[in-house]
């Protein structure tokens, strides 16, 4: 199918159309001609709108598929479905399954079920050895089988020495680690963030402390051994004080911030909806403030999804009881966009597009004549509301359903594959 992109501005630095408002025609997946005005000849897919925006195509580097295991919950196919409807591209898998994505036939089985589908599917290998924090996993074979880099997603590591250990292996084969950061000796049971809506909701908190203490440990490894570091997903003021430190002191070290913990602080937790029961916690205006000049000042390098699917069995329970997550490829536009507001669109595209690329040690596509088209189409004027028909994943745990959040993902197109909202 050809497509005629009409009047978008491109958001692209890298390309020769950097903030020029033109039209965009691909023909076989590759991109045809770029001009002020381009009059189509035979069929294409026409797309328009007042306030059209081009970027590279959006990459998410914190998902979860749970397939194999929890099928359930989530499959390849419906995170697939789920991240073209939020405009990425790319989609970087984590491991929540059974088996744990820990060894080369795992990653080869993400690998061979996601060849040639809509979106690009970038599985993480773990750390250790189903992702308990023990034994070194099969770091050589994984990277050899398609392994994107390696991570025990939420499972935070508490042995320094093995920390020490993956840091220096995934370096020696051209790799890197993420590691999530919390102390649980500190954090566990805690519910939301630890402070003034954590007492008047007579909730366990989750001190700031806890995240703070097992990053500066982590960056102190760093420092010492080499490699290079991902922290995914910090979410407190002191966190991205001292990522900005490592950085300044020379440190290969980058970070992630989930969409909602930039859009959305502690208060809205006073009606105990579990579905904002995520991890890390939403956490104080102070902190969410920081976030937000992280990634404008581009402390912060990515802005992710961190869609975590859960089924109902998980998440209509007593607060306490209730598991940790949200569904967010869909939303997590959007969620920047409330956050961050649209005179911050360079940051925001940024940070979902050509960061995570380069943090990923990937080619970042470029929006020119001849090039191979890999793209999102969206607008700043138009909303976005998720619901029952528009939702593809196949769990439910977001709040955001009949909301109207602000901006919308149009579409994207990856090669000869294209989806449109």
């Amino acid at each position: 199918m050809n497509i005629l992109i009409k009047q978008a501005r491109i958001l692209a630095t890298n390309s020769p159309f950097y903030d020029k408002t033109v039209d965009i025609l691909i023909e076989g997946g590759v991109i045809f001609e770029i001009k002020k005005n381009i009059t189509p000849k035979g069929t294409v897919k026409t797309i328009e709108g007042s306030d059209l925006h081009v970027s590279n195509g959006w990459v998410d580097m914190q998902a979860v598929s749970c397939d194999p295991g929890f099928e359930h919950k989530e499959t390849l196919e419906s995170v697939i479905k789920s991240a073209a409807a939020g405009g990425f591209t790319s989609v970087c898998i984590h491991s929540y399954n059974n088996p744990a994505l820990h060894n080369k036939s795992q990653i080869e089985y993400v690998i061979n079920k996601t060849e040639n589908k809509l979106v690009n599917v970038l599985p993480f290998g773990t750390i250790t050895v189903d992702g308990k924090g023990k034994d070194l996993a099969e770091m050589h074979d994984m990277k050899k089988s398609g392994a994107i880099g390696f991570s025990d997603y939420k499972h935070a590591i508490k042995d320094a020495g093995m920390i020490m250990r993956a840091l220096q292996y995934s370096d020696n084969i051209n790799s890197f680690i993420v590691t999530h950061c919390d102390d649980e000796s500190i954090s566990n049971g805690g519910q939301i963030n630890e402070g003034e809506v954590s007492t008047t909701l007579g909730l366990k908190g989750i001190p700031v402390l806890a995240e703070e203490l097992n990053l500066q440990r982590n960056l102190a490894i760093l420092e010492y051994i080499g490699g290079k570091l991902h922290i995914p997903t910090v979410s407190t003021k002191g966190s991205v004080e001292m990522i900005k430190k490592a950085k300044a002191a020379g440190l290969n070290i980058s970070c992630g911030v989930a969409a909602v913990n930039l859009f959305l602080d502690d208060t809205t937790l006073t009606e105990f909806d579990t579905n904002y029961k995520v991890n890390p916690p939403l956490r104080s205006k102070k902190d969410v403030q920081a976030l937000r000049n992280g990634v404008t000042t581009g402390v912060i390098d990515v802005i992710v999804s961190d869609h975590f699917p859960q089924d109902v069995e998980s998440k209509d329970l007593e607060f306490d009881l209730a598991d940790f997550g949200m569904i967010n490829l869909q939303t997590a536009f959007s969620c920047a966009i409330e956050a961050l507001k649209d005179k911050n669109i360079d940051s925001i595209v940024r940070s979902m597009s050509d960061n995570a690329y380069k943090v990923l040690g990937i080619k970042a596509p470029v929006i020119a004549d001849g090039n191979e088209a890999n793209l999102t189409i969206f607008s700043l004027t138009e909303s976005t509301t998720l619901t029952e028909k528009t939702n593809f994943s196949r769990s439910k745990n977001s709040p955001f359903f009949g909301k109207a959040l602000a901006g919308k993902v149009v579409g994207m197109v990856n090669g000869n594959k294209s989806f449109f909202n």
